[in-house]
């Protein structure tokens, strides 16, 4: 769970029209219906093709005619597809044009008498002067708990955000309401996440398609597009009452499993942070150092059953050395800690994605929106104003 700002005038809209070389067609009689034009005859259709740079669609026009056949392809030769509207003299491409490519243009255009010709040209977009990538989560094919959003973080800076949203298109198995966000990761790059209105319903098929091939972020370019899938499991919340010093885990709105635990000591950068964290990942042993969350010395020991639930450092884990407060006080240097037999069994019970709703009086606050999943501490019309298209 842990993966163009091409200077503009290297970019510039190239607004040139280019007269393509028409090749005749042939006459009834056999004889080239181009050959000659008599005082009866009318013209060959003019056609044209506005270029424009990478980011923007190709359009075709025809003057004096109709369009009859617009078939543009690439240099690996993927057809770039594309509409004529009504009255036939204009084709639009459904995708932009995208950079560092050449593309090949064959047009067959009809005159107001029938007759036919046939022009080809090609042209190039620039190279990118930089390439944006993505990471996604969650992985493909995955399944995960109730709370996980689709989340995409961007390698370079995303200054364009309505044109990138755009591109992204979220479909449910369910006809699932809900809404992308824009929020700074705690890495401090640009992460835009599609949660729903509520948690997901178990069996929930989500798919992406990111049509960002040819799109411009503002920071770099796109080129390529992005596909990704995975499916909601079973509905089951993490309740940790620090107040109580209890965690409680509820599965199809029933309780299956109380333990007690010892949260964050109150009175300073040790307090456990409140609200709904989601589980980031599952990462066993591992070795925790207070150092690189900023609480000097204070601990440097290998911790079992580590359950993540936010980039800043709280987790849920084993912690027998604070047995004495189980149940009892918050003693920790932030964490949730419980008896390694309890750890065992919650951790084998929760699944990446489960929310653990936090509360209690001495806490530090509530998790940010980019540390972790923190987007479920916004209602929903907070949550909906993220998005760069509403």
């Amino acid at each position: 769970m842990l993966p163009i700002r091409t200077s503009r005038p290297a970019l510039a809209v190239v607004a040139l029209t280019v007269s393509l070389t028409a090749c005749t067609a042939q006459a009834a009689d056999g004889g080239p219906s181009g050959a000659r034009v008599g005082a009866s005859e009318a013209p060959p259709a003019k056609v044209t093709v506005v270029k424009k740079t990478a980011g923007s669609p190709v359009t075709v026009t025809a003057t004096g005619g109709t369009l009859r056949a617009v078939r543009v392809v690439d240099a690996d030769g993927g057809v770039l597809k594309g509409r004529t509207d009504a009255g036939g003299t204009s084709w639009v491409s459904d995708r932009k044009a995208v950079p560092g490519t050449s593309y090949t243009i064959e047009v067959t255009s009809r005159t107001a008498d029938g007759k036919e010709s046939t022009s080809r040209s090609s042209f190039a977009t620039p190279e990118p002067g930089k390439v944006n990538k993505l990471t996604l989560a969650p992985g493909k094919n995955t399944t995960v708990g109730i709370a996980h959003p689709l989340s995409i973080v961007f390698d370079l800076p995303v200054t364009r955000k309505a044109d990138v949203e755009k591109q992204l298109k979220v479909t449910t198995s369910n006809g699932t309401e809900g809404s992308w966000g824009w929020v700074k990761d705690y890495s401090g790059r640009d992460r835009v996440d599609w949660r729903p209105r509520e948690y997901w319903k178990p069996g929930t098929k989500v798919t992406l398609e990111a049509d960002l091939d040819g799109t411009d972020s503002g920071g770099g370019w796109f080129v390529r597009d992005y596909r990704t899938g995975f499916t909601v499991g079973a509905a089951q919340v993490v309740k940790v009452d620090l107040d109580a010093h209890r965690l409680t885990l509820v599965r199809d709105g029933r309780a299956v499993r109380t333990i007690p635990v010892s949260g964050g000591t109150p009175g300073g950068d040790k307090r456990s942070w409140r609200g709904t964290a989601v589980l980031m990942a599952k990462e066993g042993t591992i070795n925790m150092n207070s150092e690189t969350v900023g609480l000097g010395d204070a601990y440097n020991k290998d911790v079992d059953y580590s359950m993540r639930l936010t980039w800043s450092g709280m987790y849920a884990h084993a912690a027998p050395w604070n047995a004495a407060y189980f149940g009892r006080a918050n003693h920790s240097s932030g964490c949730i800690g419980m008896s390694d037999e309890n750890a065992a069994a919650v951790y084998a019970a929760v699944k990446v994605g489960d929310p653990f709703e936090i509360t209690g009086r001495e806490t530090k606050g509530t998790v940010a929106e980019g540390n972790g999943y923190g987007a479920w501490n916004l209602n929903w019309p907070a949550w909906k104003s993220r998005s760069a298209l509403h």
